[in-house]
């Protein structure tokens, strides 16, 4: 199957680390990856950010990264895109119709994304899928004034959930936000993300031993350590405001003995790092899906997470890990203190958790199913395209 990939905003040959390069980068080269290696033909377009990129670059994975000369050859925040999709989407339109190569079906990532994708899907006939990765409505309830979302964005969402073919949504959390967004069910289909078990895996050299948490908690768990991974470069450290609110809150809660910062790791070494805990914390306020406890379940840690989107589905309660209530540092200091000092405990949980990693979170499943959706799509007639 000839399969698009639509991520106008993250090239998944970016490097992690790089301004805006994270988890949507990281989920379309895997996804691809795994896509590919199951026997499809598999390109990735994505907005070209400099005037050196070639128009097309093989991954080393074997599928292929296309750079589309929409908007300006420069680096542009994600959330100033918008005025470019409509370039975006001609550009693929024309290439489709008239290049060497049509696809069997085109999957957006994101929405911005999904309005290129739709716009030449129309015009040519190939089926669309969209995966939202994020939705307006929960940014703006979380962030408020602070969301610099363009205008209009949650109606555009709203309205590429009924005009695609398929939704795929990562986890149940979004299906009902979805629905209360008036996107109908039967449009959606829900497919988990996948993990890396080759990078994150429970066997493999550990550096030391160390916590991921959050720092109010620590002063209700005396004998543990916070090692704190991400952000700019360790050298950049000090110039960078998050440290330095977080080295502050550290010493007026009297715990910054105990916390470190590694600032930016190098994704091949995460693994190390999750293997080195005895407990892996994962507290987000919202998160659309949630890659870091999936990453850690496959080192074989157990996890504490926040009870919200995607953590709610991949940690189960008292199974694989701890699920908290959302900005209640007072229930991570008890989860954590239960779970350091029950050596069963954690050993269970760990087993558990592995064994669902490779159960349902591989990225080979995830391209199955995904192969699934895209085959009931590409079997169905094709609408006659329009006309440009």
């Amino acid at each position: 199957m000839r399969i698009a990939m639509i991520s106008a905003h993250a090239d998944p040959l970016a490097a992690l680390g790089e301004e805006e390069a994270g988890g949507q980068h990281t989920h379309v080269a895997e996804l691809a990856s795994a896509l590919t290696h199951a026997g499809h033909d598999v390109r990735v377009y994505t907005r070209r950010d400099s005037p050196a990129l070639p128009e097309a670059v093989p991954a080393p994975d074997g599928y292929q990264v296309c750079h589309v000369p929409a908007g300006p050859a420069r680096r542009v925040p994600k959330d100033e895109l918008l005025p470019y999709m409509g370039e975006f989407g001609n550009w693929l339109a024309g290439t489709w119709r008239h290049g060497d190569w049509t696809p069997d079906v085109a999957h957006a990532h994101f929405w911005m994304s999904g309005l290129a994708t739709v716009h030449a899907g129309r015009r040519t006939g190939v089926p669309t899928v969209l995966t939202y990765h994020a939705l307006g409505t929960v940014k703006r309830r979380h962030q408020g004034a602070r969301d610099t979302s363009p205008p209009g964005r949650v109606g555009y969402e709203r309205a590429l959930g009924r005009a695609v073919d398929r939704v795929v949504v990562q986890c149940s959390d979004e299906v009902a936000e979805l629905v209360r967004m008036g996107v109908p069910r039967s449009r959606m289909a829900l497919v988990p993300s996948g993990v890396n078990e080759a990078v994150f895996r429970p066997d493999g050299p550990v550096e030391r031993k160390g916590f991921l948490d959050v720092v109010r908690a620590l002063p209700a768990v005396p004998d543990a350590e916070c090692v704190v991974a991400g952000g700019p470069p360790a050298h950049l450290l000090p110039a960078d405001s998050f440290a330095r609110r977080l080295s502050a809150l550290a010493d007026s809660c009297g715990v910054a003995d105990r916390v470190r910062l590694l600032g930016g790791v190098p994704r091949e070494e995460m693994g190390a790092w999750y293997r080195s805990a005895d407990v892996l914390v994962a507290a987000p306020w919202y998160e659309p899906f949630g890659l870091t406890p999936l990453e850690g379940m496959a080192c074989g840690v157990p996890v504490i997470g926040t009870n919200v989107g995607g953590i709610a589905d991949s940690v189960v309660d008292g199974l694989t890990g701890d699920l908290v209530p959302p900005r209640d540092p007072r229930a991570i200091g008890t989860a954590l203190r239960r779970l350091l000092g029950d050596n069963v405990r954690r050993f269970t949980y760990a087993t558990a958790a592995l064994d669902r990693i490779r159960s349902r979170y591989s990225w080979r499943r995830c391209a199955e199913q995904l192969s699934a959706v895209y085959g009931t799509l590409t079997s169905a007639a094709r609408p006659t395209p329009a006309v440009a």
